[in-house]
């Protein structure tokens, strides 16, 4: 497998201040007071977290626990090591009741479904939270997750913004380490933290070092997957890449609306999220 990782570099700096400029334009057009994140322990909420404090200042900014029975304690450790950094307010709501509710009806429940359970439980207490303090739920997604379609619909998918869903795994990394992002968290085995054990790349079958180059080829440089082949990969492992990130289009997108009218809502009538036109 070839590595061409340095095409992935950017300017953490610039990134730093778009990202930041987006949060507080967003914050302030919604009329919300300020943001409220769902803190793993992992990469990508960390990094969120620290954008959204920087956007925000720290008191705006509501960092939420929500451990299942399974989870591991390292995940609240480096939980907690961003809020005590960052001096933000945090509240712990664990969702062992609310899932297993569920979960305990279905015995023969996979991995899979419990997980997607579980991220929607999650959601469903950020937006208590989000409607009790007048905040913004923040995502914590990045492209990588995004364009393989590894999320769960109205569960981590289900957010107000997503600061850096516009990001590899990789520049996340870069960017985490510019805004010092405790070590312990950057180095760690990404997670989800659905059930024990379970580890993103262990799940996926490949490194996201490898899927970002392949990910980065196909998407913003336009390659074929000839053209990627013909770069050292190999060509199982790009055309599954690319039949994933084709499958789950439907999760990057609003619901499809069958077209009746002379302007369909997501065929002719299209604005972004803060048009204020008549």
């Amino acid at each position: 497998m070839p590595d061409l990782l340095h095409r992935l570099k950017i300017n953490t700096t610039l990134a730093r201040r778009i990202l930041t400029g987006f949060i507080a334009d967003q914050i302030a057009k919604a009329g919300a007071k300020g943001a409220v994140i769902g803190l793993s322990g992992g990469i990508d909420s960390a990094v969120s977290a620290y954008l959204s404090v920087e956007a925000l200042g720290a008191k705006n900014v509501l960092a939420v626990r929500m451990p299942y029975r399974t989870s591991s304690e390292s995940s609240m450790t480096d939980a907690d090591a961003v809020i005590a950094e960052l001096g933000i307010p945090a509240v712990t709501a664990p969702i062992t009741d609310m899932a297993d509710a569920l979960i305990h009806q279905f015995p023969d429940m996979s991995d899979v479904r419990r997980g997607n359970i579980m991220a929607r439980m999650r959601m469903i207490v950020l937006y208590d939270q989000s409607a009790a303090r007048s905040l913004l739920p923040m995502g914590t997604s990045n492209k990588t997750e995004f364009l393989l379609g590894y999320s769960t619909l109205y569960g981590d998918s289900g957010v107000a913004l997503q600061p850096i869903a516009d990001l590899y795994k990789a520049q996340v990394r870069q960017l985490a380490q510019d805004i010092g992002v405790p070590k312990q968290i950057i180095d760690k085995p990404p997670s989800a933290d659905l059930w024990e054990g379970q580890t993103d790349e262990g799940e996926l079958g490949f490194t996201y070092n490898d899927v970002d180059q392949v990910l980065y080829l196909l998407v913003d440089e336009r390659y074929t997957v000839e053209q990627i082949v013909s770069e050292g990969f190999d060509a199982s492992f790009v055309n599954s890449v690319w039949g994933r990130v084709k499958s789950n289009h439907y999760k990057r997108t609003m619901p499809n609306i069958p077209k009746l009218g002379s302007r369909a809502i997501g065929h002719d009538f299209l604005y972004l999220r803060d048009y204020t036109g008549r």
